[in-house]
């Protein structure tokens, strides 16, 4: 439930949904401009004078594109009179459990995170989409995943969606995760490790360039050829995507890599008052330009048309009622 307080006063091109077409960040801006012409703010944020909404997003950890995001989100909402408080945690898994136990109102999280949730949550939104990354040292061995049997890798700190996800990359491989040494560790201190030599590998699914791999002593392995397999095996949830050339400081050059994406999704639990979401709906589509973080920078870009795009996972109804306002 959200509490109160007292107030003292673009996807990428190959990401986008069957039949979508990229837009510019121009583009965007000028569509955008005309809904908040044509169609005035539904509701606000507060419910009675003198007080403010406040909403718990769990998010993810620092240095990662979850916890960006949330923080603009926060400081962007917070120009329309929303409130939102981030939550630091270890992921999409952590971010599911903190919703079932009402210790937050709304989440990041994968779309591939939500497979046997017993009380899963309504979507505000399709935020994004999530790369997976498989770095290795520059000068290692390791060309593609089948070469990982045998190495120790960490596959995502506990409790973050790319635990779940990473498991079913390697399964797409034909490799048991038995056959591997297996961590779970911060992305920060697993990158440390990599550097040093005590792994071999790390999986990290999060926006491009994410800071802790811009090194010149990691690289990313292509993890095209996977795409079909992780379709064919776990569904449709998985896009192939493309890291561009030079996103990433490796030597002796940093080529175009393609890999898989995973759709972000912004949810909430059911009892979040349906004005509350249709408030936090309209800051997604009104402020679009002001939703893009760092980590994301050049390779994707909010887009009002997928925002809907959230699959099998229904919208909260006031979320419904946000898009329907802003778009017929």
């Amino acid at each position: 439930m959200t509490r109160r307080s007292q107030s003292p006063a673009d996807l990428p091109s190959a990401g986008l949904p069957p039949g979508a077409d990229a837009i510019t960040r121009r583009g965007f801006l000028t569509r955008t401009a005309a809904l908040a012409l044509a169609a005035p703010f539904a509701t606000t944020a507060c419910a009675t004078p003198g007080t403010e909404v406040t909403i718990r997003l769990a998010a993810g950890e620092k240095g990662g594109f979850y916890h960006a995001f949330a923080q603009l989100l926060a400081r962007t909402a917070a120009t329309t009179g929303l409130r939102i408080e981030p939550l630091t945690t270890a992921g999409s898994l952590d971010n599911l459990a903190l919703l079932a136990r009402g210790d937050a109102d709304t989440a990041l999280i994968l779309a591939d995170s939500l497979e046997d949730n017993p009380d899963p949550p309504q979507a505000i939104g399709r935020v994004y989409e999530n790369y997976l990354q498989l770095a290795v040292a520059t000068d290692s061995p390791l060309h593609t995943v089948a070469d990982l049997r045998g190495t120790r890798i960490n596959l995502g700190s506990a409790g973050s969606g790319a635990t779940r996800t990473g498991e079913k990359l390697l399964r797409a491989a034909d490799l048991d995760p038995t056959q591997l040494t297996i961590t779970h560790l911060p992305l920060q201190e697993a990158a440390t490790a990599l550097t040093t030599g005590t792994l071999d590998a790390l999986l990290w699914a999060g926006g491009v360039p994410t800071p802790a791999l811009t090194t010149p002593a990691l690289r990313l392995l292509d993890l095209g050829t996977l795409t079909t397999p992780m379709r064919n095996r776990f569904g449709y949830l998985y896009d192939p995507v493309l890291i561009p050339a030079g996103t990433y400081p490796a030597s002796p050059a940093s080529p175009a890599i393609h890999t898989i994406g995973v759709a972000n999704l912004l949810v909430a639990t059911p009892t979040l008052p349906d004005d509350t979401a249709t408030a936090l709906t309209d800051v997604l589509l009104r402020h679009a330009d002001s939703l893009v973080p760092t980590e994301a920078a050049g390779t994707q870009f909010l887009d009002a048309r997928s925002l809907i795009g959230t699959g099998s996972i229904p919208l909260h109804p006031g979320a419904a009622h946000a898009y329907r306002t802003n778009h017929g």
